[in-house]
């Protein structure tokens, strides 16, 4: 039950290339965490131009992301994550091609028994396999 945040800070992004991020999420997940898509769920936002200021080091950013997905801890090896932030990265920069060098794809492991779907925590779906 991965979830993923992407915001999006850049002028002119597209519901097209919002739509490409959250399909592109779902299939990382899948493909390189082995997350099951019908469960993935995928946010993306994207600041307005008006509200955003969004800096790396004291530079304004005129295009920048973060990517932010959370999953179960201990689900994946240390290989399958970093595949995910390469290919990730790779996504965003295809889409926003002038992003910030500093953009982040940032996993969050969180235990088991801290979230859940359907009134159910990850920790209790375990052990009732």
């Amino acid at each position: 039950m991965p979830f993923v945040r992407i915001t999006l800070g850049a002028h002119g992004i597209t519901p097209d290339d919002r739509a490409a991020l959250a399909r592109v999420a779902t299939t990382l997940m899948a493909e390189a965490l082995g997350k099951r898509p019908d469960l993935t769920s995928v946010l993306v936002t994207e600041v307005p131009d008006a509200e955003r200021i969004w800096t790396v080091g004291d530079a304004f950013q005129p295009q920048a992301a973060v990517v932010e997905a959370f999953i179960t801890q201990g689900t994946n090896t240390p290989a399958e994550k970093a595949d995910f932030i390469a290919r990730m990265d790779a996504a965003v920069r295809r889409v926003l091609p002038h992003v910030a060098p500093a953009t982040y794809v940032v996993l969050n492991e969180v235990a088991a028994d801290a979230w859940g779907w359907g009134g159910r925590t990850q920790a209790d779906r375990a052990a009732a396999q």
